[in-house]
């Protein structure tokens, strides 16, 4: 520091010197940097350097032109260095900045993007805000899910938005005691998961298919929508007779039985509980198991998707009532259970 004082002091004395004295003092200095700059390969700079060099480029403009121990390029990026280190200090004696964005809202933000893919970033910011969470728009945008196709509701959606115009149908095949197959078309109302309709045969085609139609929709009943699968059984004709009726088709995609769901889950309930404990001797037998089972199936079996009731809406009962007694079906195969005074 006390060189760096001398330095300053010398430079200030100079405005009182002649013009020759200070001339030939600057070519006898110039000769002795060139001197010292063939003998040192580098030499050491030090803090006080440069202070020095970096404020004579502030306000000497021909500074570059004096400078010979280091190039220009070196005093700027002292520059810069004492400018980065300069804000570190503040940076780090201040406050800190905006919070990281926690995992939890990250992951609600992406939540809500993919179940809704109509939203917008101005949307979720005010959902999120109803929360009683304050996120900006950026961090918003940052984290939500974008789709590169134009944003389209799910099959669960739409399957829920139109349940009550929803009626889905489906074949299952049940072998005999013969080795013979039997296929039962079933028709499932979505609103209530109840079977409206079911019936067997052994030849299964585009005519009978159709007919079926007109007998599970009689008069004015029919649906909006038809939901189904792409099997051949479903022929020009059954196209015909539905698209008479006003009824629209609804297809799944190939090898896609997910789009089908609450006729899968019929069909599997149907295995389950009724086809894989009964030997099938004819298509007579199966119609009438099929019929006691459908009865158990609309009237009593509580189902976890309509909040543990049945799609014919059973009765709470108290326990004043009576006792428990158990009224079997399908042979016995399932009970369901009433209070009833002794």
């Amino acid at each position: 520091m006390f060189k760096l004082l001398t330095r300053l002091y010398y430079f200030i004395s100079l405005a009182f010197k002649t013009r020759v004295g200070l001339q030939a003092e600057n070519l006898a200095l110039r000769h002795q940097l060139c001197v010292l700059q063939r003998c040192v390969k580098r030499p050491k700079i030090r803090p006080a350097d440069r202070i020095l060099w970096s404020f004579l480029s502030r306000v000497w403009p021909n500074w570059k032109d004096a400078l010979i121990f280091v190039k220009p390029d070196t005093v700027i990026r002292w520059q810069r260095k004492r400018f980065k280190e300069h804000w570190t200090r503040l940076s780090r004696n201040g406050k800190p900045g905006r919070p990281a964005t926690s995992k939890e809202l990250q992951e609600l933000i992406r939540t809500m993007s993919t179940l809704n893919p109509t939203w917008g970033s101005p949307h979720i910011v005010g959902e999120l805000a109803k929360l009683g969470i304050t996120a900006s728009k950026s961090t918003v945008e940052k984290y939500m899910v974008r789709t590169k196709n134009p944003p389209s509701q799910s099959w669960r959606s739409f399957l829920e938005n139109h349940a009550k115009e929803i009626v889905s149908i489906d074949f299952i095949v049940a072998p005999t005691v013969r080795f013979t197959m039997l296929y039962v078309l079933v028709f499932l109302s979505l609103e209530r998961r109840r079977v409206i309709h079911f019936n067997v045969t052994a030849h299964p085609t585009a005519e009978w298919t159709a007919q079926q139609v007109i007998e599970a929709f009689p008069w004015d009943m029919a649906p909006k929508y038809l939901l189904r699968d792409r099997d051949g059984i479903y022929g020009d004709q059954f196209k015909r007779r539905v698209k008479n009726m006003g009824i629209e088709q609804v297809l799944t995609a190939h090898r896609c039985p997910w789009q089908n769901p609450y006729s899968e889950r019929l069909n599997g309930s149907i295995r389950r509980e009724c086809l894989d404990r009964i030997i099938i001797f004819s298509e007579a037998h199966l119609h009438r198991v099929l019929k006691e089972y459908f009865e158990y199936y609309n009237c009593y079996r509580v189902h976890q998707s309509l909040e543990m009731d049945a799609p014919e809406r059973r009765m709470n009962q108290t326990v004043e009532e009576g006792n428990v007694i158990a009224i079997p079906h399908v042979g016995g195969l399932h009970h369901h259970y009433e209070r009833k005074a002794a």
